[in-house]
């Protein structure tokens, strides 16, 4: 996975403008859309169980957050998961909180179950749950992993059959066969809500012109990443540091990316 290979991503997703179809978290759904749009893409939330699937039909992308969870939602996001697996449309799902309660644990393995999640985006503690081999999760906060983050990364990959992308300090993204590190971003990027809620709508935009779900993940979090470096030198706090990363989300260009990303293969692997 190249730099060159990050920006032709980025350069495909300003061209084509793909439509990325959220079910997602109230709390952040502004900022959703928001991101979506700076990053060249166009987003739509449409979460009504009567027009989820139709919506999904449309879309180039379909980004699951259940952040925010309702019964609704949940068959919201089973209607539209399964027209969009029909059509072979790249499902995104942001697993917030899983963990935390029944409710959220049982959906999100209900989702796994009946639809083929693409990519798993969540925090260490997220993906610590969903793999089986640990983790802990505080409300919707990461409270950290068991053992070696990147064999989690796998195990998760390996259990589930989606590219997976653990989110934090640094990003592991894994499949069955690679494993990668984004080095990209910013401790501020932790102090504010939502972030990661966009980083899943920012991967939305670069699986929906991608035919590699690892590497539209990857070129997804280092893009999202570097508007983070990017927005740092702009900002005093967290809410200034907000708006500076939208507006350095949208400044970023392909080129920028290809030139900015880091990205590794771990050691020994």
């Amino acid at each position: 996975m190249d730099s060159a290979r990050c920006g032709a991503l980025y350069s495909l997703v300003r061209q084509k403008r793909p439509l990325v179809h959220h079910i997602t978290n109230r709390v952040t759904i502004n900022d959703c859309a928001n991101i979506t749009l700076c990053a060249g893409a166009a987003p739509v939330m449409a979460e009504a169980p009567e027009e989820a699937a139709e919506m999904a039909a449309l879309a180039g992308a379909l980004v699951l957050n259940i952040g925010t969870l309702t019964a609704a939602q949940v068959d919201a996001m089973l209607l539209a998961g399964s027209r969009a697996n029909d059509l072979g449309i790249p499902v995104i799902l942001d697993p917030v909180g899983v963990g935390a309660t029944r409710m959220r644990t049982d959906t999100v393995l209900r989702i796994l179950d009946m639809v083929d999640v693409a990519i798993l985006k969540g925090n260490a503690g997220e993906i610590g749950v969903i793999s089986g081999l640990g983790g802990t999760v505080r409300g919707v906060d990461s409270g950290g992993v068991c053992g070696d983050p990147i064999e989690v990364v796998r195990e998760c990959a390996r259990a589930t059959g989606a590219v997976v992308a653990m989110t934090g300090e640094v990003d592991i993204i894994a499949d069955e066969r690679r494993t990668f590190i984004v080095a990209n971003g910013t401790p501020m990027m932790g102090n504010l809500s939502g972030t990661g809620c966009m980083a899943a709508s920012v991967t939305g935009a670069f699986a929906a012109v991608s035919d590699d779900m690892t590497a539209a993940s990857v070129a997804a979090l280092a893009a999202f990443g570097l508007a983070g470096e990017r927005a740092i030198g702009c900002s005093s706090g967290p809410y200034s540091f907000r708006t500076a990363l939208f507006d350095a989300m949208y400044a970023l260009a392909p080129d920028d990316l290809a030139a900015g990303v880091k990205v590794r293969v771990p050691d020994g692997v």
